[in-house]
């Protein structure tokens, strides 16, 4: 499963890094569940293909740039970087460009993404948010 596992949070990762919220959607079980680095849980596919749409909304360029993957059954830890432009009145501006390390662990059931956990240090995109 392992192997599969990973493929699917690849998959996952590649439709972030295209803002595709339809993929993402696709992707995600019914009762997917993403967790943030605060801790703050959203439940279910279409809340969270409101998210993602409304996320690229304020980061329209956000990617993942990950560097390793580990798997155990149907769990799989990636570990890369997290960035993006914040955009702004007049859109996305070179000056709110972010960058930070991010730990993902994803729970993978029937070849879909079950759950998206994310840890990462946000203080990057808060500051140019409250700048802003």
């Amino acid at each position: 499963m392992s192997d599969s596992a990973i493929s699917v949070a690849k998959e996952f990762v590649r439709a972030i890094n295209r803002q595709n919220v339809d993929t993402l959607a696709a992707l995600m079980t019914t009762d997917h569940r993403f967790t943030d680095s605060l801790g703050n849980t959203v439940g279910g596919r279409e809340a969270m293909r409101a998210g993602w749409a409304g996320y690229f909304g304020m980061v329209p360029d956000y990617s993942l740039a990950i560097e390793e993957t580990f798997a155990d059954g149907s769990v799989v830890v990636m570990l890369g970087m997290a960035q993006g432009t914040m955009s702004g009145q007049a859109g996305p501006a070179p000056g709110n460009r972010w960058q930070t390390p991010i730990a993902i662990r994803a729970r993978i059931e029937d070849g879909l993404v079950a759950e998206w956990r994310v840890f990462a240090d946000n203080e990057p995109i808060r500051a140019l948010m409250r700048n802003s």
